[in-house]
C-alpha cells in the first residue's frame, strides 16, 4: 500500500520550483533556443546573399506595409554584416547565460537576446519557427523580472509566460480538432509522409499500425486541448501533464526536425509548474495568484467589447442599403436586391450574381460605372444567407434552390425587358442554369472567372484543394462563432473597393452568416460538381467570358474549360467572346479598380456591339486564346 502511494504521489503531483527557480531555468532553455538559432543562421549565410531565400531586396517587401519608423529599423539590423555580427553577439550571450548565476545583469541579457530575436525575425523569413516566437515571449518576460525588485511584478510576468503557454497548447489542440485528419487519426501519417518534416520509418510504423497510431494521434489531442487541466486538483496534474508534453516535444524534435521546439517550448514549463502548485506548498509561499483573476477580468470586458462589435456588424450586414428592397421567391427565401439603375427602356437590365463566400460589394466598382455611365439597368442582390438576405426553406440546400432564387428575382426586376446575367465565380454557374431555365428572355451571359461544373473531375488543382477548402469554411464558422470577428483585421481586397462600399463588406466578412451560408453552398458544389458528366448545354444566348490571367496561368485546364462556355453560345447570329484580364486574379479581376474597369470596358463594349457571325468569332476568340 506505501509502495502504491509513493508511485502515486511520485505521478501525481506537484513540480515545486521557487520563484528564482523557475525563472532561472525558464531562461537558460531560452538560450539555448536562441544560441542554437543563430549558429544555424550564421551557418546558412549564403541564404542572405543576392538571390538567396533571405535576400533581403526581396524579403523587405512583406514588410511595405509597416510603419516608416518599423522599416528603417529593420532596415538598419538587415545588412549582411550587420546581421552577422548581431547573430555572432547573440550566440556569446547565450553562451554566458548558460552560466551559474542570478544577477540582474542576466535580465538585460535576456532582454537582448528577446529584442535582437524580434528585429531579426522579418530578416529571416524563411527559416523562422514557432521556437523563435516562444523563445522572444520567454526571454523578454524573464529578462524583465530579472530587472524588477517587487515579487508582485515578478509573479505577473511569470503568469503571464505560464497562462501564454497553456493558451498555446489548447488553441493548438482545438484547432487541431475542427480539421478532419486529426478526427479520423490520418494526420500523424500524412505528417510524416511529407519531405520537409516527415520521417519515413515512422510514416511505415503509423501504416503497419493504424490502430496504434490512432490512440497516438488522439492522446497528441487529448493532451494540447486538456493541457490546462494543469491547473486543476492543486497542481496533482501539474507532473504527468508537464512531462507528457516535453516528451512531445523531444519526439517532434528527433521525428521532424524540430530541434529548437524542444528548448523553446520546454522553457514555458518551470513557469507553468511554479504556477500550478499549490500556494500552501513551500516552494511557492507567498506567491501572488492576482495575474489570472486580472486576465480574466481582461478577457471577460474584451468578450463583451467583441459582443458589442459583433452586434454593430450584425446590423450593418443586415440593414442593407437605403435603396434596399426584398424578394420573396417560390423557395419561401428572402432575397435582399438593389436596383442600382432602372436604365434605358430598350436596353437588357444586367443582374449579377457573387461567388461563393463573397459580397455584391465585390462588383462595385464595375456596377458604379456601368449605372453612372450606360443605359443598361444594373440589378445586384444577396443570395439566401448573405448579407440580409435570409434562408427560410426548410428543404436541403441545392444549387437548383439558388438558380429558383435567381430566375424569380429576374422576375421580379425585369418582368418585361431581356437581361443579361454577370456572374462571378460560382456566381458565373448559377447565371448559365438561370439562363437555361429563361430561355429567349436572356439576351447575354458575361462570366467573370467563372466556376464550370466539371472543374473538379477534371482540374487537379480544384480537386485537390477541395477538401481544404471544406475544413477552412468549418473553421471560419467556429472561429467566428467563438466572437473572433473582433481580431480579423480587413482584407486587402476590402481596402480596394470604393471607399463607400469598405465597412458594409467588412462587416459581411467578420459575420458568421456569410461563411456559414458559404460552407453550405460548398457541399452543395462539391456533390453537384463531381457527380457532373457529359457536356454543356447548348444556350441560345450572346456570352462573354472574362478569365483572371492569374488564374489560368496557374492551372491552364480552366482556359479549356473557360472556352467551353463560350462554345454552348456558339451559334448562327450569337456573339461569343473569349478574353484575359492580364495580370489579375480571381478575386482583384473585380476589387483593383484597374483590373475592374478593364472588365467593365469589355462587358459594355460587347453588350453594345450587335452579333457577329461564326466565321468573325471564331477569329476573335483565337486572337484572346
Amino acid at each position: 500500500m506505501r509502495f502504491a502511494r509513493r508511485i502515486a504521489s511520485a505521478v501525481f503531483g506537484p513540480v515545486p520550483v521557487s520563484r528564482d527557480g523557475a525563472v532561472g531555468v525558464s531562461e537558460r532553455l531560452a538560450a539555448v533556443t536562441t544560441l542554437t538559432s543563430s549558429i544555424e543562421y550564421l551557418s546558412q549565410r549564403k541564404e542572405l546573399r543576392k538571390g538567396g531565400l533571405n535576400d533581403w531586396d526581396i524579403v523587405k517587401d512583406v514588410q511595405a506595409a509597416s510603419t516608416p519608423l518599423v522599416r528603417k529599423a529593420l532596415h538598419a539590423v538587415s545588412g549582411r554584416r550587420t546581421t552577422t555580427a548581431l547573430h555572432v553577439a547573440r550566440a556569446a550571450v547565450s553562451a554566458g547565460m548558460l552560466l551559474p548565476g542570478s544577477s540582474r545583469w542576466r535580465g538585460a541579457g535576456s532582454l537582448f537576446l528577446g529584442t535582437t530575436s524580434a528585429l531579426l525575425y522579418p530578416r529571416h523569413r524563411y527559416g523562422t519557427d514557432g521556437s523563435d516566437q516562444v523563445a522572444i515571449l520567454v526571454q523578454t518576460a524573464t529578462g524583465a523580472a530579472r530587472l524588477v525588485r517587487s515579487p508582485e511584478a515578478k509573479d505577473a510576468l511569470i503568469w503571464y509566460v505560464a497562462l501564454q503557454s497553456s493558451l498555446s497548447y489548447a488553441v493548438s489542440g482545438w484547432v487541431k480538432l475542427l480539421g478532419e485528419p486529426w478526427r479520423d487519426a490520418s494526420a500523424l501519417g500524412g505528417i510524416m509522409r511529407t519531405r520537409t518534416y516527415g520521417h519515413e520509418p515512422m510514416f511505415r510504423w503509423t501504416q503497419d499500425n493504424p490502430r496504434l497510431s490512432r490512440y497516438l494521434t488522439h492522446s497528441v489531442l487529448a493532451l494540447e486541448c486538456l493541457f490546462p487541466l494543469v491547473y486543476l486538483a492543486g497542481g496533482r496534474l501539474a507532473r504527468p501533464v508537464i512531462t507528457s508534453a516535453a516528451a512531445f516535444h523531444v519526439t517532434n524534435g528527433f521525428l521532424m526536425g524540430l530541434g529548437r521546439f524542444v528548448s523553446s517550448f520546454v522553457a514555458m514549463h518551470p513557469m507553468v509548474a511554479y504556477t500550478a502548485t499549490h500556494r500552501g506548498h513551500p516552494a511557492v509561499a507567498g506567491r501572488d495568484n492576482r495575474a489570472p483573476l486580472t486576465a480574466a477580468s481582461l478577457l471577460a470586458g474584451a468578450a463583451a467589447v467583441a459582443g458589442v462589435v459583433a452586434v454593430q456588424r450584425r446590423l450593418r450586414t443586415l440593414e442593407g442599403w437605403h435603396t434596399t428592397r426584398i424578394l420573396t421567391t417560390r423557395n419561401g427565401n428572402e432575397l435582399q436586391y438593389e436596383v442600382m439603375s432602372q436604365g434605358d427602356a430598350d436596353k437588357p437590365v444586367m443582374v449579377f450574381a457573387a461567388g461563393m463566400v463573397a459580397t455584391s460589394e465585390h462588383f462595385s466598382w464595375v456596377t458604379e460605372k456601368l449605372a453612372k455611365e450606360t443605359g443598361y439597368g444594373v440589378v445586384t442582390y444577396a443570395r439566401a444567407g448573405y448579407a440580409g438576405s435570409r434562408r427560410e426553406s426548410g428543404a436541403a440546400y441545392t444549387l437548383a434552390e439558388s438558380v429558383d432564387d435567381l430566375v424569380d428575382l429576374v422576375g421580379t426586376v425585369s418582368p418585361e425587358r431581356r437581361v443579361i446575367l454577370v456572374g462571378h465565380s460560382l456566381g458565373g454557374e448559377l447565371a448559365r442554369r438561370a439562363a437555361l431555365q429563361l430561355g429567349d428572355r436572356v439576351h447575354g451571359v458575361v462570366y467573370l472567372d467563372s466556376s464550370h461544373p466539371d472543374e473538379l473531375n477534371r482540374s487537379k488543382q480544384q480537386s485537390d484543394t477541395a477538401k481544404r477548402l471544406s475544413e477552412s469554411l468549418t473553421q471560419m464558422v467556429w472561429f467566428l462563432r467563438a466572437g473572433t470577428g473582433i481580431l480579423m483585421s480587413r482584407p486587402i481586397w476590402v481596402d480596394a473597393l470604393p471607399e463607400a462600399y469598405r465597412k458594409k463588406a467588412f462587416a459581411q466578412y467578420t459575420d458568421v452568416r456569410m461563411w456559414n451560408a458559404g460552407r453550405r453552398e460548398w457541399a452543395a458544389v462539391e456533390a453537384d460538381f463531381r457527380a457532373f458528366a457529359g457536356e454543356l448545354e447548348p444556350l441560345d444566348t450572346h456570352a462573354l467570358v472574362v478569365s483572371a490571367q492569374q488564374t489560368v496561368d496557374r492551372d491552364p485546364d480552366q482556359l479549356l474549360m473557360h472556352n467551353e462556355l463560350a462554345e454552348a453560345h456558339r451559334g448562327d447570329g450569337r456573339r461569343t467572346e473569349v478574353v484575359v484580364i492580364e495580370g489579375a486574379d480571381h478575386d482583384t479581376v473585380l476589387t483593383q479598380s484597374r483590373f475592374a474597369h478593364q472588365v467593365t470596358e469589355r462587358i459594355v463594349a460587347f453588350c453594345d456591339a450587335g452579333p457577329r457571325t461564326d466565321a468573325t468569332t471564331d477569329e476573335h476568340e483565337g486572337a484572346a486564346k
